[in-house]
């Protein structure tokens, strides 16, 4: 992939490190880095040499959301059609995170605010610092919790009530609270050798196996129950044709660790 302009990119073997680089502004957004972002996670979809994502901010924090000064206040100059253009991006970002097949995992250090925290809560899997703070803070500056997907994704991540407290308030959620609420699946002093860890696991896994998951768990939030069986009745079964399902009964036969490829 193209080294992007406004974040850091590298690849260890098969996972791949995002991470949000101005750390001297704790890492905001600029309607060039939204933009590049959505760009990134479309991309994402044909790099198939990369199995998993880490996205982690420089410099202590994660991120703090949109730029204040190159975001929020040239929002407050334009026109209707232009800011429904920049709300239409920044929800673009999110749904190509959610339809890259790779995993994402989130590396949260310190503030996740804003556009950060909905950064997080679009990966698939998350953990923090035990110092991290989260706030979902869009009603601090006079704006709805409805935020780039927020009030669909997080009310399923921890629930109704607890979306709805987070969204209304724009309190800081705090790392032990987070865990316990199921925000995140991990707490770790070294965050990103947490988050590597987990995405290395992920990486040596199905990989189509994997992409289908994140596809089902994404598709069946608007099925219902039988519809679901469905679906995954069919996932399941084009799956069974995969080399690698056939890698692993391999495997279980000779009372070997399955060594899977992808295919």
């Amino acid at each position: 992939m193209m080294q992007p302009k406004h974040f850091l990119w590298r690849t260890e073997g098969s996972v791949g490190v995002l991470t949000l680089n101005r750390p001297e502004r704790k890492n905001p957004l600029t309607f060039d880095s939204y933009a590049e972002l959505r760009d990134f996670f479309k991309a994402l979809s044909l790099e198939k040499g990369v199995k998993a994502v880490v996205l982690a901010g420089e410099g202590g924090n994660f991120c703090s959301g949109g730029d204040v000064h190159e975001i929020i206040g040239p929002l407050t100059k334009m026109t209707m059609p232009q800011l429904l253009e920049f709300t239409r991006m920044t929800g673009d970002v999110v749904k190509a995170m959610r339809h890259c097949p790779q995993p994402l995992v989130a590396a949260v250090d310190g503030v996740c605010a804003g556009a950060g925290a909905i950064l997080a809560m679009a990966c698939d899997l998350r953990y923090a610092t035990p110092e991290a703070k989260t706030a979902f803070l869009f009603t601090r500056v006079g704006l709805a919790g409805c935020d780039m997907g927020a009030c669909a994704l997080l009310p399923r991540i921890i629930g109704q009530g607890r979306a709805a407290e987070l969204l209304y308030t724009g309190r800081s959620l705090r790392a032990e609270e987070g865990l316990a609420w199921g925000f995140f699946n991990g707490l770790a002093d070294d965050v990103l050798a947490a988050a590597m860890e987990t995405a290395r696991t992920l990486a040596e896994g199905p990989t189509a196996a994997h992409a289908m998951t994140k596809r089902m768990l994404h598709q069946e939030w608007n099925a219902g129950v039988d519809e679901a069986i469905e679906m995954e009745a069919q996932a399941q079964a084009i799956l069974m044709q995969n080399r690698d399902f056939r890698r692993a009964y391999e495997a279980f036969v000779a009372k070997r660790k399955p060594l899977f490829e992808g295919d």
